[in-house]
């Protein structure tokens, strides 16, 4: 599974290149349109053929990139998913009752978060140790939540709410709640109270 950050970096470059070149579209024409004295305007050729390239290239962009998004295979195939895996954590009252202090998780494995909440709408979010995310989701009391991933990396993961549920969710962080043990070594043995069973 490729990495949502390295996903996000290249989508960055991309994106803002496509801009670009839109908002060059739009300040050509202006510029054409609006010179004093001068016959202007743009030919209907040049210009809906620059129109066409954009639309080319828009497409192009999210064929090119949906399969690199990480969750976008595991959706697809959702419905036929078996995970590996299944962590159940409960909210309430403004705090995350997890399964263990610290939940490990080996690579390479389809893990289910199930999520439920007792009272309010709260998020659900895994985040790395330099506080990017690695994915998040809503989570509707009354509703099943459940979120499929992929693990193909060492490290260790707080768990944040990301939706605001009144002045007390911003105390809504477990530090170093999960943690993703690779057997090639490029992690610290597991530190934990109890690994995720399957």
């Amino acid at each position: 599974m490729v990495d949502s950050k390295l996903v996000l970096a290249g989508q960055t470059i991309a994106y803002t290149c496509y801009v670009l070149a839109i908002m060059a579209l739009v300040a050509w024409f202006a510029y054409r349109v609006t010179r004093e004295g001068k016959p202007g305007g743009v030919r209907p050729g040049w210009f809906w053929s620059f129109v066409s390239l954009l639309v080319v290239i828009g497409v192009s962009l999210h064929l090119i990139t949906y399969n690199t998004i990480p969750w976008v295979a595991l959706d697809l195939h959702r419905g036929s998913a078996q995970p590996d895996t299944t962590i159940t954590i409960a909210v309430a009252e403004h705090r995350f009752q997890l399964p263990a202090d610290r939940i490990v998780i080996p690579c390479g494995r389809h893990v289910l978060f199930r999520v439920t909440s007792a009272d309010l709408t709260y998020g659900f979010g895994l985040f790395r140790e330099d506080h990017t995310m690695v994915f998040q989701m809503q989570v509707v009391p009354g509703h099943d939540n459940d979120l499929l991933w992929e693990f193909d990396r060492a490290g260790v993961y707080s768990i944040r709410s990301t939706e605001y549920s009144g002045p007390a969710g911003y105390q809504m962080v477990v530090p170093d709640a999960v943690e993703v043990v690779c057997p090639t070594g490029n992690a610290a043995a597991p530190t934990s109270d109890a690994e995720a069973t399957p």
